[in-house]
């Protein structure tokens, strides 16, 4: 896990900049620094493939520390809730986070979240969180004794997390209706009405598992045809092994093992897509126009102003795939001459952990 703090290899919110990939010991901020920090939240980004983790200081929201680490594959919640819980720590050691200046932890999950309770259901690409779990309790009982602190803690959805943060500093929060699209390991979504964050009764926003195809390809929910079997990371990676082994050509799995990874992330598929691999083209192709039906399913419901694209493959998903979707879903609009902006994050790879952070963090007053 690398940890990096303000000074070195820190950055500011919004600029989109993650951590390296070698892993180093916590440091310490300097003393100027630690005398500044009167706030710190600290937010937490769980993904299928990583956990990011972040210190901010409110309420600007500068990131003073951060760290990458992978998700665990295996073990279930145990081993998932002790990887959190040593980033947090860690963060919070070299962000000099402690009882009199710490605000709170937010942790954004993928899955079904009531955050009231602080339980998670159905988040089935991460070990062990298909099923109900009690998320929050377990988090608490174990951040507190390595913070040396009583934590406020809150658990909300990954996606709703992320578009908090773009919300309250990036560009969505010029549109008072707004539609939210992650593309990552699964595809998750959220949505805005009158300006705020509906929720649903934990679920909405859900658009990776609306059917834009009804019997078609599995998904990892266990039903067939939803949008995340056609554009989520993990389902195209199990495609492309399909394919491959009927017989296709391809390099993706030629550069997953030359960049060292054991599996196709999105950078791996942004590079073949670039180099023209046909497979590669093939799917993030029918991919996008897998994207644009939903989009125009849900617009036709909704009639967002803005349609915001985001999430590890999102940010990294060619302008020919958007495109591609964004004419799909012109096809589809019962009112084409209304179609919605699509637009991209502004606070970039480190926007859910952000987002997360600001769980933590009072929203400002409206003077």
């Amino acid at each position: 896990m690398l940890i990096a703090v303000e000074g070195e290899d820190a950055h500011p919110a919004g600029s989109g900049v993650a951590a390296g990939s070698e892993a180093q010991r916590p440091r310490r901020p300097p003393s100027s620094a630690l005398r500044r920090a009167r706030e710190i939240a600290i937010g937490v980004d769980l993904g299928g493939t990583k956990i990011e983790t972040v210190a901010v200081r409110a309420p600007s929201a500068e990131v003073i520390a951060q760290a990458r680490g992978a998700t665990p594959a295996e073990g279930g919640p145990q081993s998932v809730v002790a990887a959190i819980v040593d980033a947090v720590a860690d963060v919070g050691a070299a962000a000099g986070a402690a009882d009199h200046n710490l605000l709170g932890v937010g942790v954004g999950v993928p899955g079904q979240v009531d955050s009231k309770l602080g339980i998670v259901k159905g988040g089935s690409n991460v070990s062990g969180f298909g099923k109900p779990l009690e998320l929050a309790r377990l988090l608490e009982g174990a951040i507190a004794p390595r913070l040396g602190s009583a934590v406020a803690l809150r658990v909300e959805n990954d996606v709703r997390a992320a578009v908090l943060g773009e919300l309250r500093l990036g560009t969505a929060g010029a549109f008072q209706s707004l539609l939210a699209i992650w593309l990552g390991t699964g595809v998750g979504g959220a949505v805005v009405c009158a300006g705020a964050l509906h929720v649903g009764a934990g679920g909405a926003g859900e658009i990776g598992h609306l059917v834009v195809k009804p019997g078609g390809r599995r998904c990892t929910c266990g039903r067939r045809g939803c949008l995340e079997a056609y554009i989520g990371r993990a389902c195209m990676e199990a495609t492309a092994r399909k394919r491959l082994a009927a017989g296709e050509q391809s390099a993706l799995f030629e550069l997953m093992r030359e960049r060292g990874r054991d599996r196709l992330t999105a950078g791996i598929w942004q590079r073949a897509y670039k180099r023209h691999d046909q497979l590669a083209r093939s799917l993030l192709r029918g991919g996008g126009r897998a994207l644009g039906v939903a989009m125009a399913s849900a617009q036709n419901l909704l009639d967002c102003e803005a349609i915001l694209i985001g999430g590890g493959l999102g940010e990294k998903l060619p302008a020919g795939v958007l495109e591609r979707a964004r004419k799909e879903m012109g096809r589809h609009l019962l009112a084409p001459e209304r179609a919605p902006l699509l637009v991209r994050t502004a606070l970039g790879d480190l926007g859910g952990a952000i987002g997360a952070a600001l769980l933590a963090v009072p929203a400002p007053s409206v003077a």
